[in-house]
Parts: C-alpha cells; sequence; structure tokens
C-alpha cells in the first residue's frame, strides 16, 4: 500500500459501537485503515483526545442570499465548522427563495465561493421535478400553514414523483389562526406558546401522514406528534423526523429568563413535551438532533413578540450541548453520535459520510471530553452576535477535520470555498 497523506494518531477512535485504540490512515480525503503501520506526510496527535465523526446538520438557515446582515454562508460555514459540524444542508427560504434553476444556481454559486462546510441545499415547493434533477437534497422546509390541505397534497405527490424526500414543518394554519386572534392584545412573551398551542403539531403531523408514506418531520416539539410518529413507524411508513436542541433544552417556563429571544416556531412547549423529547431521541423514535439554526440579531429579536423574528442561532453549539449531555448521562455517546452523524447520512443518502470507516471522507471531530467550557456569545463565530445558550456548559471540539483537512483548531484553518457541494439522489448526471 501506498504512502498516506494523514495519520491521526495515538487517539480513541469512535466507530460507532466502541471505541478503538489505533491509528487512523487518510489518503486524497478517505479513510483508508483503521490500524496498521504506514507513512504519512503529515501527523495529528490525537493524545488524551476521543475521535468521533464530524457532525451532519440537516437543518441550516445561513441566510444567504438576501438576509446577509444577519448570517452569510462565511460566517454560517465557520460558526458549525467551530462546532464540529462537517456537513449542513442549508433550507430554501432566502431571498429569492430557492423554488427554480435561477434561484438555485444562484445560491449554489455563492455557496460553493463561501462556504468552508461540506453542504447540500434543499429545494422548496416550487419546479420540484427541476430542482431535483439540479441536485436537490430534499423538499422543505415545506411550511404546512402556508398550505391549504388540497395545495400541501400536491405537493407531496409531486416531490414523491421526483425520487425526494419532504421535509415539513408541521404546524396547522387554522388552529394558529384562531389562537393567535384571541391572544393578539396580549405582551407576555409567553403567550406565544399558547398561539401556536402543541395540539396545533399534532393535527398538522396527523393529516401529513394521511398524505405521503415518506416524509421527514422537522423539529418535532411535542408528545402528541412523537406518539403519531412513533405508530406511524410502527405500521412500517417511511417517517423519519428530528428535534432541535432547543425544544430538548428549554420549556415555556423559560420565557421569564430571555423572553422573546426565545420566539421559535414551534414555540417552547410544556416540560412534559420536552421529557418525551428526550425519551424519543433516547430510544431512536426521533431519528436526528438538528439545529434548526435561524440567526437574526439582538436589535431585531428585542421587539415585541408578535413582532420578533422567530428562530435562534445553534449550528456552533448543538454537538457542544449534546457531548454534555453524554458526560451528564442523559444519552450515550452511541446514540447521540447515531443522531447526529450516522442516521442524518442514512436518511438523506450521503453514502460517503456518517461514520469512521474505510471508504468513508474522513469527517472527523478530535474533543477532549474533560475540557468543559462555558458558553459565551463573544466567542462563537455566527453573525447573529448571540446565544441563547449563553452560561451553559459545552464540550467544543479541539480539531474539525473535513475530507482530510484539518479546518478549524481554535481558528479557521481553510478559506472560503473549501466546502464541497453534495448533490442530491435524483442530481442529472
Amino acid at each position: 500500500m501506498t504512502g498516506m497523506d494523514l495519520v491521526v494518531k495515538n487517539g480513541k477512535l469512535y466507530t460507532g459501537e466502541r471505541f478503538q485504540d489505533q491509528d487512523l490512515w487518510i489518503r486524497e480525503g478517505k479513510i483508508i485503515r483503521i490500524g496498521g503501520s504506514f507513512h504519512a506526510e503529515e501527523e495529528i496527535d490525537a493524545r488524551g483526545m476521543i475521535v468521533l465523526p464530524g457532525a451532519i446538520d440537516l437543518h441550516v438557515h445561513f441566510r444567504d442570499p438576501g438576509y446577509t446582515r444577519k448570517e452569510d454562508w462565511v460566517t454560517g460555514s465557520t460558526s458549525a465548522v467551530a462546532g464540529g459540524v462537517t456537513t449542513v444542508v442549508d433550507q430554501p427560504n432566502t431571498n429569492p427563495p430557492t423554488m427554480d434553476v435561477r434561484s438555485y444556481r444562484l445560491k449554489l454559486d455563492i455557496a460553493e465561493r463561501r462556504s468552508v462546510v461540506d453542504f447540500g441545499l434543499n429545494g422548496g415547493p416550487g419546479e420540484i421535478g427541476t430542482l431535483a434533477k439540479l441536485g436537490a437534497t430534499a423538499i422543505g422546509e415545506i411550511f404546512s400553514y402556508d398550505h391549504d390541505r388540497a395545495e400541501l397534497r400536491r405537493i407531496l405527490e409531486t416531490v414523491a414523483k421526483a425520487g425526494l424526500i419532504p421535509t415539513v414543518h408541521a404546524e396547522d394554519r387554522w388552529l394558529i389562526k384562531e389562537h393567535t386572534r384571541h391572544l393578539r392584545e396580549e405582551r407576555d412573551p409567553e403567550a406565544y406558546s399558547r398561539a401556536r398551542p402543541g395540539v396545533a403539531e399534532v393535527v398538522a403531523v396527523k393529516e401529513v401522514l394521511e398524505m405521503t408514506e415518506k416524509v421527514h418531520i422537522c423539529h418535532l416539539s411535542t408528545r402528541g406528534g412523537l406518539d403519531l410518529i412513533r405508530t406511524a413507524k410502527i405500521e412500517g411508513m417511511k417517517v423519519s423526523c428530528e428535534v432541535a436542541p432547543h425544544h430538548l433544552l428549554f420549556t415555556r417556563r423559560n420565557w421569564r429568563d430571555q423572553g422573546t429571544f426565545l420566539k421559535t416556531n414551534p414555540p417552547l412547549r410544556d416540560p412534559q413535551d420536552k421529557d418525551a423529547l428526550w425519551e424519543g431521541l433516547i430510544r431512536g423514535d426521533i431519528d436526528v438532533v438538528a439545529s434548526d439554526h435561524a440567526p437574526h440579531l439582538p436589535e431585531e429579536k428585542k421587539d415585541e413578540i408578535w413582532d420578533a423574528p422567530p428562530g435562534v442561532p445553534g449550528v456552533e453549539t448543538m454537538l457542544p450541548l449534546m457531548l454534555m449531555a453524554v458526560r451528564s448521562n442523559r444519552i450515550t455517546l452511541e446514540r447521540m453520535t447515531d443522531a447526529l452523524s450516522t442516521r442524518p447520512a442514512e436518511i438523506f443518502g450521503m453514502g460517503t459520510k456518517g461514520k469512521i470507516a474505510p471508504g468513508k471522507d474522513a469527517d472527523l471531530v478530535l474533543i477532549n471530553p474533560r475540557k468543559i467550557t462555558t458558553i459565551k456569545a463573544d466567542q462563537l463565530h455566527s453573525g447573529a452576535e448571540w446565544t441563547p445558550y449563553e452560561g451553559r456548559e459545552a464540550i467544543f471540539p479541539q480539531i474539525t477535520v473535513i475530507r482530510g483537512e484539518v479546518v478549524f483548531d481554535e481558528e479557521l484553518r481553510v478559506k472560503p470555498g473549501f466546502g464541497r457541494y453534495l448533490p442530491g439522489p435524483m442530481a442529472a448526471g
């Protein structure tokens, strides 16, 4: 066997089921061998560190094009790699929204020039067949409340014909409208949770499951929604779902702490919902953890509850917070790695990603499990310039590697444009 480009030595490799005290050999961006003795041009000494597969964040809003005052592909992707995320999937609600050939190619051109992280792009519910051929990872996030029942059914059927997975933000438009109507005069931020009650998610999830056999539900937030998805899986439907860290770590009780800064869609739920989400994640009923990274500037989030934009930044803190959950014995390292790396790659056909194994891309995160950091906004890299997790403990990566290249080790080591486009499963050619 010829020489290697890189060896990661002296670390504990986590291959999904067990640790291995073996060296990891890499050539041309791929993992070639685990163990053995070869010559390598470069070496990373991982003594005292755990080597994990890089995280895949299926749900980010990098705001580029159109809203780059909040975030762009440089700041967003730098934030990703600083947090151990080596692949992202960007959502289509930019300006212009990614709905057709022109808007898709515009975003792709920007991302190829600016991203430091490997990436896929979701298409919106526009020219669905064309977007599939252009390489869209999936169609969505489809906001169910933006469409009446007949229109939503048509979109889901068209996505199925195009061979892609629809990813759905499930909240019922009529229930939101009715509850909001009675609460618009209130100024207490907690009213927002009542305006978009949990039953709105449950009703929307039920309707979507009646319309299609294959779907991915975004940022699940309720016990009732989880029960429906669990039943659908038992019945053999091809259903997957994700949970966001903010629904695992906050409840509506936290409105009093941070006010409108915690406004998200879906909103914060009851403690019972949070407990159910943790249980579902631990059991594997919830497949994936995804950040729903949705940055807005502090001056925007300070607005009153009905006018402040929904969404919180989270791509950089997702893996570090989940590693603290592992350290606290809230979740096993096996299930965490599955939810952040292996399952995202499996569900969305990222065949070269998601595991430490021969033939896979050398996307790696090296962590020191004893080095606990307090999250501070001024040490993060997002253009949002704030975090809802200020003051929480986390375990940040020491080194992030993408395709055998060190991209981050306390500072960015590659130039914008290093990130590689990952065309979806129906890409032409």
